[in-house]
């Protein structure tokens, strides 16, 4: 594995090392868009978004609140358990 790596020669010795890494080539700026040019582009982009129904819209938002009041009745609970267990611990 380590001669895959270029780590070790074929024979084990360890590999000589590079005397520099590579530099990085530096990009030519990139040209800036106008503000013009950028909203048309969020226009064209929103466009092609798969928008849910009003029916799926109404159902994902009943799921939600759902599960939403369950977790929180959950926690709530959890806490007001714990809460009065460890009460009781301290009052003995």
């Amino acid at each position: 594995m380590m001669q895959r790596q270029g780590q070790t020669g074929a024979d084990g010795a360890p590999a000589a090392r590079r005397s520099q890494p590579a530099q990085p080539q530096r990009r030519a700026p990139k040209q800036r868009t106008s503000i013009r040019q950028f909203f048309r582009e969020v226009r064209e982009e929103m466009r092609q978004v798969s928008w849910p129904t009003r029916t799926e819209l109404i159902n994902y938002t009943t799921i939600t609140v759902m599960v939403l009041v369950i977790m929180v009745s959950l926690i709530f609970g959890l806490n007001f358990l714990f809460g009065k267990f460890v009460l009781f611990l301290f009052q003995k």
